[in-house]
């Protein structure tokens, strides 16, 4: 029985709570029962809230993604440089033994000074295998970033053995010389006694002084304004 007049109280109130919506006046909400105020100023507080969300709580939140996907790549770049740092040692000593090669090489690359000594070296390495030189024409150097290419065409006559010393011998010079293009064929000559001809383009190779260094970084410079004018 108690649940029987509950029932009809609160059907009650539901029907005083709504006969309070009825017949108010736009213009005068002053005069309004209290329930159709608190409904009402219910929401514009709840409009207030939604606007201020999409005029800073959504930028706040665009800005909060953007940091949340800078974290992780920041935790990224940590790992990697992480990862560098426990190899640093090992890295040292790789970049030391480079530094020791590079100065290797650059040992073996002649001064302009010793260019003459280099190439009279090659011709004698040719006459002290019985080579018989038909040809031996340095051409002009060819200026690179940091070191100058010295071609020489070289054409000699003698055995094939000869020849295989011959290169052994240029392999085994104190400084870097290389030989391309080779082309063997029978000697043209009245009696060739079994020798042959072998052609060879013979390249040694020189580092450049500093005024040489700046002078191709100038040309090089010039050369690339130039382009970039056409």
């Amino acid at each position: 029985m108690a649940e029987q007049a509950i029932k009809p109280d609160m059907a009650k109130r539901l029907q005083s709570a709504l006969e309070q919506f009825k017949g108010l006046d736009p213009n005068k909400p002053e005069n309004w029962p209290l329930l159709p105020k608190l409904a009402v100023g219910g929401l514009l507080a709840l409009s207030t809230l939604v606007g201020i969300y999409f005029l800073v709580l959504s930028d706040e939140q665009a800005r909060l993604e953007s940091e949340i996907a800078n974290e992780e790549k920041l935790k990224a770049d940590f790992v990697a440089k992480a990862a560098t740092a426990a190899n640093l040692p090992e890295l040292r000593k790789q970049k030391s033994q480079v530094e020791e090669y590079v100065s290797q090489l650059e040992k073996q690359l002649p001064a302009k000074a010793e260019m003459d000594a280099l190439l009279s070296d090659i011709n004698q390495a040719g006459v002290g295998r019985g080579l018989q030189f038909e040809l031996f024409k340095p051409s002009s150097e060819v200026i690179k970033d940091y070191y100058a290419e010295q071609p020489i065409a070289l054409k000699v006559a003698g055995r094939y053995h000869d020849f295989g010393a011959f290169v052994s011998d240029v392999s085994n010079l104190s400084r870097i010389v290389t030989l391309h293009n080779f082309q063997i064929a029978p000697y043209q000559a009245k009696d060739p006694g079994g020798l042959l001809m072998m052609e060879s383009i013979a390249r040694t190779y020189r580092y450049l002084d500093p005024s040489e260094v700046a002078q191709a970084a100038k040309a090089k410079a010039a050369a690339k304004a130039a382009g970039a004018k056409k």
